[in-house]
């Protein structure tokens, strides 16, 4: 049989949930369409994570009974609800119609609700890429497939988990499970208007961005030099614009990383034409009469430019689980084995939930909590759900990244390894070795 006639396959990273699609290959790390995944180098790298080939699977889409011709009808009666469609909402949809082909299941998203990968954003202007071609699955067909009750556009106003009942935009939905996926929205401090930066934290508001910057080279400013400052930083001037990064510390990254990891990602942003301010508090934000945006710090700088995002952090609504009396402590408390909150058949998972007071904002443990709740939800036993922490990646290619471990503030980092081209480090708390960091590429790596 030839190759031509064989379908082309998918393969998901476990890390990060990037999918390599034989297809349309990876042309920018230098694999053209229509590349077997058995072709790819042992050590080609994630281009979201930078985990190599070993750690991606086969991917497959759920097949149901809708997807298959059979006449299916979406339910109407209480069921499970599920509030948001980013990718921890989807996650739950698949896993839960896995275990049940059946179950009633309805997806409330105050989005359009398609399926795309968010971490994706943070390095697809370089990559050329159009909204359309970030939608893995639009969100009409996902919810055919999955046989599951669609309501985009809709928000959620209200919760009465004595009730069983969630109050929306278009009716109030009663429910037997209720799972909440609702992710977590950009912190703005009050100095950065929400009409006058940009948010890069869904798709519609990186489109918005893109539009207006794909006419010419355009001066762009980026409050917040967290990871997704830097990665965005990057990815802008890769494509062209002149960006100037500020943060209210003195180097990049510095809440996460050692000083000297941190200056080597400040050099290596600057290498690509990245100007980086601070420690610099920008204390306002203004649009002058030539259309311009103006910053200005608390030490009186001033910088003039054509855009402004704002990447200082996420922040997970409070309104909805303190209205309707559910634990909250910087994100929805949720039983850690279980990830049941406060209240009685209501759970949740992904970027909403805090546990011990600190958020949960990474990818990889998501697959995991979905399974853990829809196995509670259908009755089955499991296991349950044990929190490590993930693997931290930062997407910078001018300098990758990786944290293994939590660092914190009282510990000692040690160089273990130090050339021009790659640091590793290892900090040490109380006798114990509690975190590891490489910065680079090994030198065989960078032979290869």
């Amino acid at each position: 049989m030839s190759c031509a006639v064989i379908p082309w396959q998918q393969f998901i990273c476990r890390a990060c949930g990037l999918i390599y699609d034989e297809e349309t290959g990876d042309p920018d790390s230098g694999l053209a369409p229509g590349t077997r995944f058995e072709d790819i180098p042992e050590d080609w790298a994630c281009p979201l994570c930078g985990v190599i080939k070993a750690d991606f699977e086969p991917y497959t889409l759920a097949e149901t009974a809708a997807s298959s011709g059979v006449a299916q009808t979406v339910s109407r009666t209480r069921g499970v609800v599920i509030v948001g469609a980013g990718i921890a909402g989807w996650t739950m949809v698949e896993t839960l119609r896995n275990l049940d082909p059946v179950l009633p299941i309805t997806l409330v998203s105050a989005c359009l609700a398609d399926r795309y990968h968010k971490p994706e954003l943070s390095i697809a202007l370089s990559r050329g890429l159009a909204p359309e071609s970030l939608i893995r699955e639009p969100a009409i067909e996902a919810a055919r497939r999955l046989g599951v009750r669609l309501m985009p556009e809709t928000f959620v106003v209200g919760l009465s988990p004595a009730l069983h009942q969630l109050r929306t935009t278009r009716g109030t939905l009663h429910y037997t499970k209720l799972v909440l996926a609702q992710g977590a929205r950009p912190a703005l401090p009050a100095a950065l208007p929400a009409g006058l930066c940009w948010r890069v934290n869904d798709l519609a508001g990186w489109s918005g961005l893109r539009h207006r910057l794909a006419n010419s080279a355009t001066r762009i400013a980026i409050v917040g030099a967290g990871m997704v400052g830097c990665e965005l930083a990057e990815d802008f001037a890769r494509a062209g614009h002149a960006v100037t990064l500020l943060d209210v510390q003195a180097q990049p990254l510095a809440a996460l990383l050692p000083p000297l990891a941190a200056k080597r990602l400040r050099l290596s942003l600057e290498a690509r034409g990245i100007s980086f301010v601070g420690p610099a508090q920008v204390s306002e934000v203004t649009r002058l009469p030539t259309g311009d945006m103006r910053i200005v710090t608390t030490d009186g700088a001033t910088l003039e430019v054509d855009e402004v995002v704002a990447a200082t952090g996420l922040v997970t609504d409070s309104r909805l689980p303190r209205n309707a009396g559910l634990a909250f402590d910087r994100g929805i408390v949720v039983d850690p084995m279980r990830l049941q909150t406060s209240a009685q058949d209501v759970y949740a998972l992904g970027d909403c939930i805090s546990m011990d007071g600190a958020p949960c904002r990474f990818i990889e443990p998501i697959a995991k909590q979905a399974s853990v709740i829809a196995h509670a939800v259908v009755g089955r036993l499991d296991g349950g759900y044990t929190h490590r922490q993930p693997v931290i990646r930062l997407k910078t290619k001018s300098l990758p990244i990786v944290v293994h471990g939590l660092p914190c503030s009282d510990g000692e980092w040690r160089v273990l390894e130090e050339s021009a081209d790659y640091l590793r480090m290892q900090q040490w708390r109380r006798g114990e070795a509690v975190a590891t960091l490489e910065a680079g590429a090994p030198r065989q790596r960078l032979a290869a």
